[in-house]
C-alpha cells in the first residue's frame, strides 16, 4: 500500500487495547536518514475546558499501527493512552 503524508492526516486514531480515541493525526515524524515515518502526532486533551491550552501531545509509534483505513487508524500499545486518573470519591455537593 502506498500512500501520501496527507492521506495519514486528519485520520481519527483509536486503540484498540482499550477503545479510547486519541483523536486525529495532525503530524509525522520521519528518519532523515532514511526517510521512513517514525511516529505519528495527535494532539494531547484540552486542559480544563480548553483555556489552558492542551496537554502533552500523543506520539504514536509506527510499529504500534495494525490498520489504516479510509477514515482511521489503529493502534494496538499498552501505553496508557487516555487512562485517566480515577476520581475521588465522597464528594457530593449540598444545598441546592
Amino acid at each position: 500500500m502506498q500512500c501520501q503524508i496527507t492521506d495519514l492526516r486528519y485520520k481519527e486514531v483509536i486503540n484498540i487495547s482499550n477503545g479510547f480515541r486519541l483523536g486525529i493525526v495532525t503530524d509525522a515524524m520521519f528518519n532523515a536518514e532514511s526517510g521512513q515515518i517514525v511516529s505519528l502526532i495527535a494532539p494531547g486533551p484540552p486542559r480544563f475546558l480548553g483555556l489552558f491550552g492542551r496537554c502533552e501531545d500523543y506520539i504514536i509509534p509506527w510499529h504500534s499501527i495494525k490498520k489504516i483505513g479510509s477514515d482511521i487508524i489503529l493502534i494496538e500499545t499498552d501505553h496508557d493512552y487516555g487512562v485517566r486518573p480515577p476520581r475521588k470519591k465522597g464528594f457530593t455537593v449540598t444545598g441546592l
